[in-house]
């Protein structure tokens, strides 16, 4: 959920392992979700609709 001056709040992923590959995700509340690089948090952030973050993590938990 993006905080009081605009601005998301990030958490790493819990799938996120220990090896350097991080991904970071904020709530976008009922309007979807971003995911960045943790690496490069001033970088582009994918956002996903809340159905198309739904199936990618059904998709994710699956494998």
């Amino acid at each position: 959920m993006p905080t009081s001056d605009g601005r998301s709040r990030w958490r790493r992923s819990s799938y996120s392992g220990n090896g350097g590959n991080r991904v970071e995700v904020a709530s976008l509340g009922g309007n979807g979700t971003q995911v960045r690089d943790s690496k490069d948090c001033r970088g582009l952030a994918l956002t996903f609709s809340p159905e198309a973050w739904r199936v990618l993590v059904q998709v994710v938990r699956s494998t």
